[in-house]
C-alpha cells in the first residue's frame, strides 16, 4: 500500500499542511522542534517518500538547486558544496552537484546541458567566467536564476549575479610578510588552465613583487595540473633543474598544490620552512593539522555560499513576476594566515 502524506499527518497528530511544510523543509515553518521530530519519526516509521514529480507539477518548482563545481577531489570545493547545501536546505531546497573534474571539455559539455537539469536555479563555479560571458548573458536574459562564483575580479561586471574572491589583500599581505622575513627569490606555481582575468593571481604576484623592488630574474613562474601529485611532480622536476637563483619562498595556486610542493621539497632534501617557505591558497581545514602547519590565503567560503543562496532564492522568487532587477556583483576579500610553513631567512 502506498503511504500518503495524509497517513503521516494522522500518525503524527498534525494537519496535512503542517506535515507537508515540515517534510518539504520550508524555512517559514512555524512548527516546534518537537512537532518536527514527531512528523519526521512518523514518516520514517511508515516509510513515506515524497513524490517530487507530483510536487513539481503542483507548485511549478522542483525545490532543487544545481551546483556546477570544478573538482570534488579538492577539499575546498567539497566545503563549498557542503556549505551551499546547508544554506539552500534552510530555504527548503535540495542540492544536486555536477562535477567538472578539472576538465574544461567536461565543463563546456555540462554548461551546454545545464537547461536539462530539473532545478529551479544554478550556482556555477566555472574555471574562467570570462570565457562563458555570452552563455551567462543568455541564461540571464532567459530568466534562469543563477549565481556565478569564482576567483579574481573581472575587468567588466558579468551579465548575471556573481560573487568573487579578491586575492589582492590576502596575496599582498602574504608577500609583504615573506619580504619582511628576508625572502628575495620567489616561485609561483599555477594551474595550466588558470583564468585570464586582469589581476589573476600570477599577474598580481608579479605586480606586488615588482612594486617592492624584486627583480624579474628573481621570480620563477611554474605551471602544473590541478592534482596534488601533479604539483608534486612539477615542483620536483623544477628543483632537479637546479634553478638559479634558487627560490626561498613559494606561493601555490591552492593548498593541495602547496602540500604537493612540500612533499617534493622534502624528497629533494629541503626543509620547510628553513630552506623553503611555502604559502597555499584557500585555507582548507587540513592546513592546521599538517606536521608543519601550512600558511594560507583564506577564501571566505561560508560568506560566499550564504550570499549565493540568498541571491539565488531571491531570483527564483522574482522569476514568477514580471520584475527583473540588475545583476549584482559581490566581492569578498581574502585573508592571509601565517603558520609554521614560513620562516625568516637567517642569511638575509
Amino acid at each position: 500500500m502506498r503511504i500518503r502524506l495524509k497517513d503521516v499527518a494522522e500518525k503524527a497528530g498534525v494537519a496535512v499542511n503542517t506535515a507537508s511544510t515540515i517534510l518539504n523543509r520550508r524555512s517559514n515553518s512555524w512548527a516546534s522542534k518537537e512537532t518536527e521530530a514527531r512528523v519526521f519519526a512518523a514518516a520514517a516509521e511508515l516509510g513515506y517518500r515524497p513524490n517530487k514529480t507530483a510536487r513539481a507539477l503542483r507548485s511549478g518548482r522542483f525545490h532543487t538547486i544545481g551546483l556546477l563545481i570544478q573538482d570534488l577531489t579538492n577539499p575546498f570545493f567539497c566545503t563549498i558544496a557542503d556549505e551551499l547545501e546547508a544554506a539552500v536546505e534552510e530555504h527548503g531546497y535540495d542540492l544536486v552537484i555536477e562535477n567538472c573534474r578539472s576538465s574544461v571539455v567536461r565543463e563546456k559539455h555540462l554548461l551546454e546541458e545545464i537547461r536539462d537539469l530539473e532545478v529551479d536555479g544554478l550556482v556555477l563555479w566555472l574555471s574562467n567566467q570570462e570565457t562563458y560571458r555570452e552563455e551567462l548573458a543568455k541564461l540571464f536574459e532567459d530568466r534562469m536564476p543563477l549565481v556565478a562564483l569564482g576567483n579574481g575580479v573581472p575587468a567588466e561586471p558579468l551579465p548575471t549575479d556573481a560573487i568573487f574572491s579578491d586575492f589582492t589583500q590576502g596575496l599582498e599581505d602574504a608577500m609583504l610578510d615573506l619580504l619582511a622575513r628576508g625572502h628575495r627569490t620567489f616561485a609561483f606555481i599555477s594551474a595550466q588552465s588558470e583564468g585570464t582575468f586582469d589581476g589573476s593571481r600570477a599577474e598580481l604576484f608579479q605586480q606586488i613583487l615588482a612594486k617592492n623592488g624584486v627583480s624579474r630574474t628573481n621570480i620563477h613562474l611554474l605551471q602544473t595540473g590541478h592534482r596534488i601529485d601533479q604539483a608534486c611532480a612539477s615542483f620536483a622536476e623544477f628543483l632537479r633543474s637546479s634553478p638559479q637563483p634558487t627560490p626561498t619562498a613559494l606561493i601555490a595556486m591552492n593548498d593541495l598544490a602547496a602540500i604537493g610542493c612540500m612533499r617534493a621539497a622534502w624528497e629533494a632534501g629541503l626543509k620547510v620552512p628553513d630552506d623553503l617557505s611555502i604559502v597555499g591558497v584557500d585555507d582548507i581545514p587540513l592546513c592546521s593539522f599538517l606536521p608543519t602547519t601550512l600558511s594560507s590565503i583564506r577564501q571566505r567560503y561560508r560568506k560566499i555560499t550564504r550570499k549565493a543562496a540568498e541571491l539565488l532564492i531571491a531570483r527564483i522568487e522574482q522569476a514568477t513576476t514580471a520584475e527583473t532587477t540588475a545583476p549584482q556583483q559581490i566581492i569578498f576579500p581574502t585573508v592571509y594566515t601565517p603558520r609554521e610553513s614560513v620562516a625568516t631567512r637567517e642569511n638575509r
